[in-house]
């Protein structure tokens, strides 16, 4: 402010607060006395340094229709990756050349009809999980693989369960159907159980058969693919700066960090600067999923860039941001924040149930997520069926997952990605599972009998309900004199006409039957002393908390409110 330390000093002993020229002050009364002094103030925290970051809203004339970005899942051994590679196969742009240089995670297709499809290859649901857990819906619509001849298996039944949560559409693709023994509608009849009904049982999930291998069908699988996104009407506005998010990122020996990225709105171009979580960086080259250089990226392209500081994780949002040092400062800014969560998270986890509990209390959460793991399955259902029993009008019980087994790292993302508790009935998790879920903050509950589980999760759906206050009336006291007291300010000599005042009680002050204020007692005396509670016929003395207008004639009226759960 090019003001003199004295001169701050002698405004703030004017306003009261005895400071010394090294002091740090609190911000309210740092804003007064820039007041004082005729500057206008504006308030920043530290977290503006990501303020306007996420770029402008689109207006609807400058979106055009996008590639539709797909992830293939589904078991083990079922042909995710050759149905992938069988795809890849059928690119224009690849013809013969052979395969492609380098595995990206994620491909684009080009169709004879020019239009387009984006692949994520996903190992297991990791990826998958871990970027729902961030909230970025990097995938359009789901294919799911099941073998003809093995049907649905656990692994499936998982992915059908990851893609629901993250509400993205599902395409189910019966693979091996040039085996023998491949029986398409007991496929379609085990996905009726897990609420999955294809057109031809008439529900609205398409499926198609096809055979990678044999290259068979692979035409319908497309177009069921193009037709699911024509419905979704995907579009995006290439015309602006890039935003996308990390699929995965790993480094390399000879050229340093590099991350694979999915660009999901604008166009990215080579020399551009990013932000990809809290790494930064110039982008020094693109290359797309064949290892081809490429100078522009536009919406739905997945390519790998190099030139970011370090590797970011996996899922982390990326943007490009005008110059160095508003990207230099966002990553500090995201690199401490990183840092002192980290501090946080040794000490206090985040998913426990005391924190759910408070996380309801506030109305922030009305849903009670469970993630069940049991020795059997008998036991996995009887704990199910207990648990859905407690749901309440207000409150959702969801469990995303009852199964068999023990606690693995999928299991703790599941449960992450929806801020689930995970209940383990006479089982263990896994040392890694265990690992994860300490630094993820999940919380694992173990027990061995079934009426404790019903009862934890009675307390957190109780918990999630709005409690109500009941208030019970204690006593009516009338003001005969009010006196100035130097020290407390104005205290009212009361006679108690009826019931009994308490102190730390809710008290209502009342003029011509009309209510002034409402608050509490702040002192409650009889002569010199303080008393707990002073009952009818008796006099006391009242002062009441950062409230002064008080008259003789006035009456008080004293309360307490219970909590009474629901």
């Amino acid at each position: 402010m090019a003001a003199r330390a004295a001169d701050v000093v002698k405004t703030l002993m004017r306003m009261g607060v005895m400071a010394t020229a090294t002091q740090v002050l609190d911000s309210d009364t740092a804003e007064l006395v820039v007041q004082e002094f005729g500057h206008r103030v504006r308030r920043v925290s530290e977290s503006d340094v990501e303020q306007g970051i996420d770029g402008v809203e689109d207006v609807d004339a400058d979106l055009s229709p996008r590639a539709p970005v797909v992830t293939i899942m589904g078991h083990v051994d079922h042909g995710k990756t050759s149905l992938l590679d069988a795809l890849r196969a059928t690119d224009v742009a690849a013809g013969e050349a052979g395969g492609i240089t380098q595995h990206i995670g994620a491909y684009q297709v080009s169709l004879p009809s020019g239009a387009r499809i984006t692949f994520i290859d996903t190992p297991g649901h990791e990826a998958f999980t871990s970027m729902r857990a961030r909230g970025a819906s990097v995938t359009d619509i789901v294919v799911l693989v099941v073998a003809g001849d093995d049907g649905v298996m656990p692994q499936t039944i998982e992915a059908i369960k990851h893609a629901k949560a993250a509400h993205a559409p599902i395409i189910v693709a019966i693979n091996k159907m040039d085996k023998t023994d491949a029986n398409p509608t007991r496929v379609r009849q085990e996905l009726l159980s897990h609420e999955i009904v294809v057109e031809d049982m008439g529900g609205e999930t398409q499926d198609v058969e096809v055979s990678a291998t044999k290259r068979m069908n692979l035409d319908k699988l497309e177009e069921a693919i193009l037709l699911q996104a024509e419905i979704l009407d995907l579009r995006a506005n290439p015309d602006r700066a890039a935003e996308g998010s990390v699929i995965e990122s790993r480094l390399d020996r000879g050229r340093g960090p590099v991350a694979t990225i999915l660009v999901q709105n604008g166009t990215l171009h080579q020399g551009d600067i990013v932000v990809a979580g809290a790494e930064w960086g110039r982008v020094r080259a693109m290359l797309d999923d064949k290892g081809r250089q490429m100078k522009v990226a536009g919406p739905s392209t997945p390519v790998e860039i190099l030139g970011l500081g370090g590797v970011p994780s996996a899922g982390e949002p990326f943007v490009v941001v005008e110059d160095e040092s508003r990207a230099r400062e966002i990553s500090e800014f995201r690199t401490r924040k990183l840092r002192d969560k980290a501090a946080a998270g040794a000490t206090a986890a985040r998913g426990t149930l005391e924190q759910m509990l408070t996380r309801i209390a506030a109305g922030a959460q009305k849903e009670v997520a469970v993630v069940i793991k049991a020795d059997v399955q008998g036991s996995a259902e009887a704990i199910q069926a207990t648990v859905l029993k407690l749901e309440h009008e207000e409150v959702k019980v969801r469990v995303l997952n009852a199964t068999v087994g023990q606690i693995t790292e999928s299991d703790v993302q599941l449960a992450k990605a929806s801020n689930a508790v995970i209940v383990a009935f006479n089982v263990r998790a896994t040392s890694q599972a265990r690992e994860l879920a300490q630094r993820d903050g999940v919380d694992i509950r173990y027990y061995s009998i079934i009426y404790q589980v019903a009862d934890d999760i009675e307390q957190l759906v109780k918990g999630k309900i709005a409690p109500k206050y009941r208030e019970n009336f204690l006593g009516y006291a009338e003001i005969r004199k009010v006196f100035d007291i130097t020290k407390t300010g104005k205290v009212a000599g009361c006679m108690i006409t009826e019931g009994l005042v308490k102190r730390g009680c809710g008290v209502r002050l009342l003029r011509d039957n009309v209510v002034i204020h409402q608050g509490e007692l702040s002192q409650l005396k009889r002569f010199k002393d303080d008393v707990k509670e002073v009952a009818r016929g008796y006099e006391c003395g009242l002062s009441f908390a950062g409230f002064n207008d008080l008259r003789e004639g006035d009456m008080v009226e004293c309360y307490e409110s219970e909590l009474v759960p629901a």
